[in-house]
């Protein structure tokens, strides 16, 4: 069995699920402008650093560069993101992260849009950077968790 060209019924969903379970990862694909691409697989490695390839593989197929606002394609298995949200490497796979776990909540048949699913993937991007954090030896990237996390604890009193 392949996986779903699409995820619009319950009948595709249940076969990417089963895949899914079946430990299947997609072959991840970039799509846009060489800089883009130089940004998204420096975002990659980060990812890799922090052991979350595998998870970010198991439910993003493609990241496509887009003029617009950054969004998950739920029915696509696709990020479309653009220049600007993808400019901070370290960022980027922090969003990476969050958009996949809202892909998983998504096939897990959760509500995986709203505010507290949105509380739920922040989280998800919040632990990313902690573990990024805790993993990299490059002082840049660590520096830059620190100010990234301290922006999310500023924001987090909103919530």
């Amino acid at each position: 069995m392949s996986f779903p060209e699409k995820l619009y019924t319950t009948e595709e969903i249940c076969a990417a699920k089963t895949l899914i379970n079946q430990g299947y990862k997609h072959n991840l694909t970039v799509v846009g402008t060489d800089n883009f691409k130089i940004k998204v697989y420096q975002a990659v490695e980060y990812l890799k650093t922090a052991g979350y390839y595998d998870f970010f593989i198991t439910y993003i197929k493609e990241i496509t560069e887009i003029d617009g606002i950054t969004q998950l394609r739920e029915t696509e298995v696709v990020i479309w993101t653009n220049q600007y949200a993808v400019e901070n490497s370290v960022d980027a796979a922090s969003l990476f992260v969050q958009k996949a776990y809202s892909m998983k909540e998504y096939l897990d048949g959760d509500l995986y849009y709203g505010g507290n699913a949105e509380k739920r993937s922040v989280v998800k991007r919040i632990e990313f950077l902690q573990t990024l954090k805790e993993k990299t030896v490059n002082s840049n990237v660590i520096q830059e968790c620190y100010r990234l996390l301290d922006l999310w604890a500023e924001s987090s009193l909103s919530f």
